[in-house]
């Protein structure tokens, strides 16, 4: 019986060891995303490099206990060796582990130096755009054409691309150009992460952050803020479409032509209906300001606190502009006035004074706001 039961218990032992050692078992699903650029790729390769000697590491040792643990159990007789120091294998193997470890390391040194070099390389940029973390949206200031995105969480129900996945701006980047990356932030830490073409680098206000990369593959790929920011730390997902250089040529004359003809009707002398600031304005608050202060206007206090029937709301027309634009020191209020135009503020704060029951009554236009900057 003591033999039929050992047979079986080193055929089970070895029978899993195959099966877990067998790449056809393997979940590769559960991986890293496929690498869309040259650093990317060599992170990854390192990846599955220090997994594979984790893997047949752990292999190996579990051979070796399992060997031990059936070849020198007590139920077969087996007695334990008092003076296995002595010997050769008891002195030996305190420098033979060792060594396997540093040859172990050696072997990672390389790839990893490489690896780590290219993460700090500074390049030679064709395309260079600034990466605002905001709470909680993403703003793309491309330096060389004067062209800005907001990127907003579009919410919808999961589908193909997944919950909480979608933006209502997707930022857009050339192929197979070397594009640099300044990272910064208006209000608290946050870190712009796509695995597939760029590294994680954290976004820290008042400082900038330079990463780089050159996606070599067109597509879309997607990404989120990697730093705790904030109740809306999962409401910041990242899509970005890699398109050909004559598709991104085309894109900027467009955003350009778009961006002129927004400023155009921000700055002109319109005088502008409470029916239409009110619907700009509840558009532009949803997007912009109900994350912190709620659709209803009630808030979160203490941090965010209400707007509806707020001495800001319902006070000075001065006050409520100068908060908006310049933001409040001290506390999470940001300042808008660099993200939004003259019509944009206009628009929110005749929102927020006329929404929820308010009822202040005011109208502020584009010229009001004008003078208050």
């Amino acid at each position: 019986m003591h033999l039929k039961r050992d047979s079986k218990l080193r055929l089970a032992t070895i029978g899993g060891v195959f099966a877990l050692s067998n790449p056809a078992y393997a979940e590769y699903g559960l991986n890293l995303v496929e690498p869309a650029s040259e650093l990317t790729a060599n992170v990854f390769d390192l990846h599955m490099l220090t997994t594979k000697l984790a893997f047949y590491i752990t292999v190996v040792v579990t051979v070796f206990v399992a060997f031990i643990l059936v070849r020198y159990r007590r139920s077969s007789g087996a007695e334990a060796d008092q003076e296995m120091h002595t010997n050769k294998f008891g002195v030996y193997s305190w420098l033979l582990v060792p060594l396997i470890v540093l040859g172990i390391d050696l072997s990672l040194v390389g790839p990893a130096n490489d690896t780590l070099k290219q993460v700090e390389q500074h390049v030679d940029a064709e395309l260079t755009v600034k990466v605002t973390g905001s709470q909680w949206k993403w703003t793309y200031d491309y330096l060389d054409n004067g062209v800005r995105v907001v990127s907003n969480l579009q919410e919808h129900e999961a589908d193909e691309v997944g919950y909480l996945r979608s933006v209502d701006n997707h930022f857009v980047l050339p192929v197979d150009t070397n594009i640099r990356f300044l990272h910064t932030a208006t209000d608290v830490l946050h870190a712009w992460w796509v695995p597939a073409i760029a590294i994680k680098k954290d976004s820290i206000p008042g400082y900038i952050h330079e990463t780089s990369t050159r996606v070599t593959k067109e597509g879309t790929y997607y990404g989120q803020c990697a730093e705790n920011c904030g109740k809306g730390h999962a409401y910041m997902p990242i899509v970005v479409d890699v398109i050909s250089k004559e598709k991104f040529s085309e894109w900027v004359v467009a955003r350009t032509a778009d961006a002129n003809a927004a400023a155009a009707e921000a700055s002109a002398d319109k005088v502008w209906s409470k029916e239409d600031l009110m619907a700009r304005g509840e558009e532009l608050y949803v997007k912009n300001c109900a994350a912190c202060h709620q659709v209803n206007g009630a808030g979160l206090p203490p941090v965010f606190p209400a707007l509806k029937g707020s001495a800001i709301a319902l006070g000075a027309v001065a006050e409520h502009l100068d908060v908006v634009i310049k933001g409040k020191a001290g506390t999470a209020m940001a300042a808008w006035g660099a993200q939004l135009n003259d019509l944009e503020v206009a628009a929110i704060v005749t929102y927020e004074r006329n929404a929820w029951g308010n009822d202040a009554g005011d109208l502020v236009q584009p010229a009001d706001v004008k003078s208050a900057r």
